[in-house]
């Protein structure tokens, strides 16, 4: 399964069908905000009503090109100075991929330069994505020895807890008092470098979870797990851990019954928002990363249509 679902990834006659498929764009637009900037923008606009923050996400990586790097870092410029301009607060997520990191790495800089000094003009905040176990140490390296000096406050990073190596990378942001998105994982990983069992991944998580909470730092626990959830409310509870501490975050269309029951309750509520053209390649291997992933969505659609 993992293999036919890389492959029709890489099928632009495919792409170009699913594309003018009125079904299949239904069931991408529960998870994707849409195709255009202004979809993405309305999109976090929505979700700010509610007292819901966002994430704004230009799908696309591994780009090959220097002018497609750039091409991205403008369009990221844009949107900053977009969600600026609709009253929302500004936050987006890049892949250094995206940027330009396996072409040339001063390039990438370049472009993170670009993106961080938008951000800071406007008080807003760029997270940057983790991406498969390959990337994880030079990912690590490049915002901690190049972005975080001078952009402290406006960038953070994000940790995945299925990698082994997850502990320790949380100890070390902490002590430079970075701020973290903790996350499980998506990716499919070799059992050298990340847990294979679930349960193992969730004992992770948990660990890193305290670990940030009680560090004293701001952080976002990225989980659709309720378990996961109500963990960390008895852990703040018990700890006398304020909500407005920390964040809870989500992805566009999985749980927003969940999303706005958390919202309710006053915990703070972010969810990450993805856009663009490249929607069909961007689900296709979210899917191959993990077939899992299927049943996670699908059974998410279910668990908000019963309200369990």
């Amino acid at each position: 399964m993992r293999q036919g679902l890389l492959w029709l990834s890489e099928q632009q006659k495919v792409f170009g069908f699913v594309r003018g498929n009125p079904l299949a764009r239904k069931f991408a637009s529960r998870f994707v905000a849409g195709e255009e900037l202004d979809e993405g923008v309305a999109a976090a606009v929505e979700m700010a009503r509610k007292g819901i923050t966002s994430s704004l996400d230009l799908l696309g990586e591994s780009v090959r090109q220097p002018a497609e790097a750039e091409a991205a870092a403008a369009q990221y410029v844009d949107m900053i100075a977009r969600m600026a301009r609709a009253g929302i607060e500004v936050n987006v997520s890049v892949k250094l991929t995206q940027m330009g990191f396996d072409i040339d790495e001063a390039l990438c800089h370049r472009n993170m330069v670009r993106i961080l000094d938008a951000a800071k003009a406007h008080q807003g905040f760029v997270r940057l994505d983790m991406e498969s176990s390959a990337y994880t140490q030079r990912t690590l390296d490049f915002f901690t020895k190049r972005l975080f000096p001078d952009y402290g406050a406006y960038c953070g990073v994000v940790i995945q807890s299925m990698l082994r190596r997850s502990e320790s990378d949380i100890d070390a942001l902490v002590a430079m008092k970075a701020r973290v998105r903790l996350c499980k994982g998506a990716y499919l990983e070799p059992a050298s470098v990340a847990f294979p069992e679930k349960a193992d991944v969730d004992r992770s998580y948990v660990r890193c979870m305290e670990k940030l909470l009680l560090s004293g730092g701001y952080h976002g626990l990225a989980t659709h797990d309720e378990k996961m959830i109500e963990h960390a409310q008895r852990f703040t509870k018990l700890h006398e851990i304020a909500p407005a501490r920390f964040e809870f975050q989500m992805l566009y269309g999985v749980r927003r019954d969940l999303q706005e029951r958390l919202k309710a309750s006053g915990y703070n509520m972010r969810v990450y928002i993805p856009f663009g053209t490249q929607w069909y390649p961007y689900l296709m291997r979210r899917l191959a990363e993990r077939p899992a992933n299927i049943a996670f969505m699908l059974g998410n659609i279910v668990k908000e249509g019963t309200g369990r």
